[in-house]
């Protein structure tokens, strides 16, 4: 039985195919020359047809990085017209799709080093620092016309938060906060219109944040949901001073629970959910008095001091349509694009600069702001026609 096994050398089998491959490629890609070629000149190769408009002159080869592997091209010359092709771009060197890995690589915050030694192991040859600064750059170039766009729509919701990255300054690690704002719009599709860096989350730094988000074309809005972060509020109220101010009812849960016990989370938890699940407003401040009395009776007297001071700021979100109560009342949304951009900066520790940092994130939201996460109509804003009334009952 042993003599019939077969000993397949693996190392030798993936070479061979990646040089079918390669070739594959090379030889599917020249056909597409030659027929472009033959498209111009208006015939076959020697082919004499009064049809004709150019002949051939020769050809010239030059290098093409693909993720196959780095082919060699035979490009024809014509002898009249130039040969302009689709399929590939004049003096382009590498497939579109190694120079989107390579920006990715370094946006992610892998070494230069690095990024040579993986693209001559994936595709067979290095790239320059050089190559590389020059796709930072254009990447750089792209975020930042993304950033910076005029927001022309009108966007009733307004989601705000931030998150802290790890920074080097002068040999040592010091945080660095990312703000960003998502938004719905007038036809109930989410956006993200703002991300900035800020150095910490303060109030200087969010009103820096606010003011560009109004100098490039936020409207007041009518609702802004975040949690009760330092200055976030007053910042809010400076810069739109008719919008209102939701504050995240989660947050406010968390809050809360710092100052109670483990063995009686549930029920303290179970007596915050039943404020928030009234009927209407009047009935929700009446259950929020009965619940700060019974957590005084229980000797939670912090928490029920908590709940007394700021049970209003989480029940703004009652004052607007019904069918929006479940996604203005907390920040969920804008929590899971944190999150994503929290998984996608932990393999880097810490950024060389805040510039490093915010591209990353920027460069992470732009990608989900291009998927089905907007294409998704999250809320029906038709119930908001009254929303006039609303604002100013709310205020």
């Amino acid at each position: 039985m042993s003599n019939k096994i077969i000993d397949i050398n693996e190392g030798l089998i993936k070479d061979q195919l990646s040089d079918v491959v390669r070739s594959t490629v090379e030889d599917t890609l020249n056909t597409l020359l030659d027929q472009e070629a033959d498209r111009l000149c208006g015939a076959e190769r020697y082919e004499h047809t009064d049809a004709r408009k150019d002949t051939r002159a020769g050809h010239y080869e030059r290098k093409l990085d693909t993720t196959s592997g780095r082919v060699t091209l035979k490009v024809p010359k014509l002898r009249k017209l130039p040969f302009e092709t689709a399929i590939i771009e004049r003096y382009r060197r590498r497939e579109c799709s190694v120079e989107e890995a390579l920006i990715e690589m370094y946006l992610a915050g892998v070494s230069v080093r690095r990024i040579e030694d993986i693209t001559e192991a994936l595709w067979g040859t290095k790239v320059s620092p050089s190559t590389i600064s020059d796709l930072n750059k254009k990447a750089y170039g792209n975020i930042e016309k993304w950033r910076n766009r005029p927001l022309k729509s009108q966007y009733p919701y307004v989601y705000l938060d931030g998150i802290c990255l790890k920074r080097s300054w002068g040999g040592e690690v010091r945080n660095v906060s990312i703000l960003v704002a998502i938004a719905v719009n007038t036809d109930g599709y989410r956006e993200i219109i703002g991300v900035a860096e800020g150095a910490k989350e303060d109030k200087e730094g969010w009103l820096s944040f606010l003011r560009s988000l109004k100098e490039r074309g936020l409207q007041d809005a009518h609702l802004f949901i975040s949690d009760k972060c330092l200055g976030l509020v007053e910042s809010i109220h400076e810069c739109f001073p008719g919008s209102c101010w939701q504050r995240c009812v989660v947050h406010f849960y968390r809050n809360v629970f710092s100052s109670v016990p483990n063995k009686m989370m549930k029920e303290v938890a179970a007596m915050l959910k039943a404020i928030h699940a009234q009927e209407d407003l009047e009935s929700a401040q009446e259950k929020g008095v009965s619940v700060v009395k019974k957590l005084k009776g229980m000797r939670l007297k912090k928490a029920a001091e908590k709940v007394e001071e700021s049970l209003h700021e989480t029940l703004t979100y009652m004052s607007f349509p019904r069918e929006h109560w479940t996604r203005i009342r907390t920040n969920n949304g804008l929590e899971r694009l944190m999150r994503e951009i929290r998984r996608r900066t932990r393999v880097v520790g810490s950024f060389p600069d805040g510039q490093s940092a915010l591209m990353l994130a920027a460069a992470r939201l732009r990608h989900v702001a291009g998927t089905k996460w907007s294409e998704k109509r999250y809320l029906n804003m038709s119930l908001l026609k009254d929303v006039e009334f609303i604002r100013e009952k709310v205020a």
